[in-house]
């Protein structure tokens, strides 16, 4: 019988959960949760991809769903699990690098709750699962504010008073750090060294944001001290005046709980068409507010992504990924659209046959098309703190 780790990453509307050989971090299964919160699908598939359980009804919600993988690993699996990896969204400025998680370092993630009110508490529900089922299991927090530590300190402030930042640690922490670390430890077998490249990752999925890695290494990102910040998503605002959620609570009478509701659940995507969430819903719709819905997306994108080449003094790649980058060619043909002043210019069959590279011959940036993997990454940062 072989030793086994799962990993568990839980999205703001999915959960992707792995399980690898622990030795050699060879794949044998890939599980999958869509649409989480309403009408929840489950895919198992093999080392190789194909569907062991092709979407699955299965009842909503985290605990639901990580219930349902285990319960079918103990009736298919072969191998024990030894050990979890998790993704864990906030980090806050103490976790630079992954950590094994025992009861102090679950009181330092619970208590960054409010900085991650979508995932955090998701995070905690699934490693306090494990914890029941396993108790004696090793289990690892991987952070996805950690690859970010690396950015200057301009690129981390806030134009806030000094002192309150530093007592408060507000800082622009950013976010899906475990994807674009799995991206540019992928990314050299399409293009070569990252050494002297500029390049901007956009991770757009229901969580959307985009980061500047120049030599390999983050040095701006649109997320900041919140999941909140930067890019429109499926329900969370993206970049908004201060002075809306002011007038909000001393003009409205809106409490901070009225307030985060709407940030966190009825803005983006939904807010803004009123009929769903999930871009899947919305792109090539006929309805005016969905059409818009989607032009605002690729504004927003556009506009973000013309901010980072700025502070990299050009580009040299720009890279999708995430379910909506790997997965909606007309988002990425029409954030490039935008860049046609940079005689960026994308090959129509390249990019709806979803190839890796999509950019046309004549482009003057390629373009890439890469799937992201954090369950890779945590696998292996779980791996190397196992005793």
């Amino acid at each position: 019988m072989t030793d086994n780790i799962i990993t568990c990453n839980a999205g703001s509307n999915s959960l992707k959960c792995a399980v690898y050989d622990a030795d050699s971090l060879s794949l044998i299964y890939r599980f999958g949760v869509d649409r989480i919160h309403d009408e929840s699908t489950l895919t198992i598939r093999d080392a190789e991809g194909e569907k062991l359980v092709d979407e699955q009804s299965i009842e909503s919600g985290y605990e639901e769903a990580l219930s349902n993988i285990l319960k079918w690993y103990d009736d298919n699996g072969n191998g024990k699990i030894i050990a979890a990896g998790h993704r864990v969204v906030h980090g806050g400025k103490e976790f630079d690098d992954p950590v094994k998680i025992n009861k102090e370092v679950r009181k330092k993630i619970e208590a960054l709750i409010p900085l991650a009110p979508l995932h955090q508490p998701y995070n905690l529900k699934l490693i306090d699962i494990l914890y029941e089922r396993y108790p004696s299991m090793q289990q690892v927090a991987c952070f996805d504010t950690s690859f970010h530590r690396t950015q200057p300190w301009v690129a981390q402030q806030f134009a806030l008073p000094r002192d309150l930042v530093e007592k408060e640690d507000i800082l622009r922490y950013g976010f899906h750090g475990l994807s674009y670390e799995y991206i540019v430890q992928a990314l050299p077998e399409h293009i070569g060294s990252l050494e002297d490249k500029r390049i901007v990752v956009a991770h757009l999925g229901s969580g959307a944001s985009m980061c500047a890695i120049k030599d390999g290494k983050s040095i701006a990102t649109t997320m900041g001290f919140t999941a909140l910040d930067g890019l429109m998503m499926s329900k969370r605002c993206g970049d908004l005046d201060p002075g809306v959620i002011l007038y909000l609570m001393q003009e409205k009478g809106m409490s901070a709980e009225d307030i985060e509701k709407l940030l966190y659940q009825e803005s983006g995507l939904l807010g803004t068409s009123g009929i769903s969430a999930d871009m899947r819903d919305l792109d090539g719709k006929e309805n005016v507010q969905a059409k818009q819905a989607v032009d605002l997306f690729c504004y927003t994108a556009a506009k973000h992504l013309g901010g980072l080449i700025t502070v990299m003094g050009g580009l040299d790649y720009l890279v999708f990924t995430g379910a909506m980058g790997c997965g909606d060619f007309f988002i990425r043909a029409k954030i490039c659209d935008y860049l046609k002043w940079m005689k960026m210019s994308v090959d129509e069959v390249a990019n709806a046959n979803h190839n890796i590279i999509i950019s046309a011959e004549q482009s003057s940036i390629p373009v890439v098309v890469l799937p992201t993997d954090e369950e890779q990454v945590i696998a292996g940062h779980t791996k190397k703190l196992l005793t």
